[in-house]
This record gives C-alpha cells, structure tokens and sequence, in this order.
C-alpha cells in the first residue's frame, strides 16, 4: 500500500476528520489485550487535536512491568500527512525520550522518523511498548513510579 492510499486501494485519501473519528472509536473500544488504550484530551476540541495515551509496561522482565504511563499526543492540522507529537507525561527512562521534556524524539522513534499517513496513534503506542523491552531499554533504571514531567 502506497502513502496515502486507503486500506482498501481505493486511492481515496479519507479526509482528516474521518480519520480522526475511526481513530477515536478504535481507541474507545479497546485495542487487543488492553495494555494499550487512546482518546480525546478534551471532548469539546472540534479539531480533534489533543489526545491522550495510557500504556501499561510490559511484563517478560524489563523495569517496565506494570507501571502505567500516560502520554499526550498532539494531532496538527496536518495530521496524518505528518506524524503528532507524542510527549510522555509520566516520567520514563527510554533511549527515544528526552529526558528533560518527555517528548518522543522523531530521529530517535522510527515510527516518527519514518511517517507513513497509513500509520495511526495506536501504532505510536504499541511501537512505544514494544521499543519499552527492546534490548537497550528493558534495564534502564526508571524514575520513581507516579512522577511526571
């Protein structure tokens, strides 16, 4: 599937909105086995830009396990052409996250790095867990649980 096309091969390119609102039912129904979940920062934004991420660690022993971290995600007008900016708000030790801000660094994150418009916010999340066991992040140590940037 080429940049821009629909699922279905149409060479429709859905309009932001309708994105947006396929996004945000997705994200209420519950993604897979529930320790990835996203939704609306503010039920009367009607540009749909202020969003919110809640993953919970994984388990298979990395420091991550059960903690619950909470991101905020930020769709621009030019969303899903370009990817949102994703800030953790929960603090975490990740190799792809400033230290400072808790923004998800693009050159750092492929999935940012290398946008793709057929990429949604459920793929930032599950990519953000997966990376969260990769080798050179399961071990860092962590700051303490409930601290936020």
């Amino acid at each position: 599937m080429t940049p821009g096309s629909s699922a279905a091969g149409s060479g429709v390119v859905v309009p932001r909105n309708f994105r947006l609102l396929e996004e945000l039912e997705r994200g209420e129904k519950g993604i897979g086995d529930g320790t990835v979940s996203y939704g609306m920062d503010d039920a009367d934004d009607i540009y749909m830009r202020s969003w919110t991420g809640t993953i919970i660690g994984p388990h298979n022993q990395t420091v991550h396990e059960g903690r619950i971290y909470q991101l905020k995600l930020f769709c621009d007008k030019d969303y899903p052409e370009k990817p949102p900016s994703v800030r953790f708000h929960s603090r975490i030790n990740m190799t792809c996250v400033n230290h400072e801000t808790g923004v998800v660094e693009p050159k750092k994150f492929s999935v940012l790095a290398n946008w793709q418009r057929e990429y949604t916010m459920e793929y930032i999340l599950t990519q953000l867990k997966k990376e969260m066991a990769s080798p050179h992040n399961r071990k860092l140590v962590q700051p303490p649980e409930g601290t936020f940037f």
